[in-house]
């Protein structure tokens, strides 16, 4: 176990920006962020999915959010971000000052070291701007989870033994030892991503920062939320508990756009349901005779944290979410099918953050 001496020689040792990046003296207001899966949608092409979250990532930038967050997913026609740390790079080039990174990266299905070399390249590339959100899903089908090499019976529980590795690989180099190169002494934040109780078991722990994905795994987020803020150990990351929020988020002029935008994300999830997945829906005009009455019931409990609508409706929405989760940060994510519609909603929920 780690002395005090050593502990706090280890945070004297981080750069200053790591050290700062949760200090309460940055915290002012609720900070928003962006989770962005780099969708292709009906009528367009990997490229033009590619070129659209760089325009996501310097709308966000210039809208004043605090993060630009990717995430793995993979076999999937509707999210090119399967290459999760090169599409970072793009977010990367495209912006200047938010901070970018992984919503996340599924740690199992991967070497931890590989991870740290591609963390290491984008934080030479973009220093002191990185951050490392990880997740023990598979991201995409079982099939494509044992073509992706996974160990699907050990993966999982290996997560915790994974993160210390990587936390190893990213810390001070020890010429004794194996390099992660680049990566060593680079100290990417790390954050715990997830849905259930386990995570925020494990990321109160390690004493890291907790991303609780709550825009489409509503059930156990106050419950989660409450367990890492009880048990949550300080560590050389983080002092005090962190808690980001994810919810969907559609912004439009008035409640009847936004309504009409969000059927994008309502085809999409009932889509799911059915095992029929494709590249991401145009809205239509209304989900009546789309759905059936249990696809409707099932859909929006799962939505149910969706913040949809108008600038006041959101607004209040919004105003409601941070009050139930009192969450440090909220991750927007906005599905919604033509990037014009997709680069107003980002800038109208800068809007609202500048005014709670």
């Amino acid at each position: 176990m780690i002395g005090s001496n050593q502990f706090l020689a280890f945070r004297q040792s981080l750069p200053t920006w790591w050290k700062t990046e949760f200090s309460p003296e940055r915290i002012t207001m609720t900070a928003f962020s962006i989770l962005d899966l780099c969708p292709i949608v009906e009528g367009g092409t990997v490229s033009d999915a590619l070129s659209s979250t760089r325009l996501m990532a310097k709308q966000a930038e210039d809208s004043g959010f605090t993060r630009f967050w990717l995430a793995e997913h993979h076999g999937m026609k509707g999210i090119a971000s399967a290459a999760t740390a090169l599409v970072i790079a793009e977010a990367g080039h495209a912006t200047s000052t938010i901070r970018i990174g992984s919503g996340g990266v599924m740690l199992p299905n991967h070497s931890p070291l590989v991870i740290a070399e591609q963390f290491g390249t984008l934080e030479a590339l973009f220093p002191g701007r990185v951050d490392l959100g990880l997740g023990r899903a598979p991201g995409t089908d079982m099939n494509t989870a044992r073509a992706l090499r996974r160990n699907l019976e050990t993966g999982a529980n290996s997560f915790p033994d994974d993160i210390v590795e990587l936390q190893h690989w990213l810390g001070e180099p020890d010429d004794r030892m194996l390099l992660a190169v680049p990566g060593a002494g680079s100290h990417v934040p790390l954050w715990i991503l997830g849905s259930s109780i386990y995570s925020a078991h494990l990321a109160a722990a390690l004493g890291l920062p907790y991303a609780f994905a709550s825009h489409f795994a509503p059930d156990m987020l106050l419950e989660a939320l409450d367990i890492y803020r009880a048990k949550f150990t300080p560590s050389a990351q983080l002092d005090a508990p962190y808690v980001m929020a994810a919810t969907m988020g559609v912004m439009a002029d008035t409640d009847t756009e936004a309504n009409y935008l969000f059927t994008t994300l309502q085809q999409t999830f009932v889509n799911m349901r059915r095992n029929a997945r494709g590249k991401m829906p145009r809205p239509i005009d209304s989900m009546d005779g789309f759905w059936n009455e249990m696809e409707k019931t099932s859909v929006e409990h799962t939505l149910r944290y969706a913040i949809v609508g108008s600038p006041d409706t959101a607004q209040r929405k919004m105003q409601d979410f941070i009050a139930a989760t009192q969450a440090d940060e909220i991750m927007i994510s906005m599905p919604i099918h033509a990037i014009d519609a997709r680069l107003k909603s980002v800038e109208l929920f800068g809007a609202v953050r500048a005014a709670l």
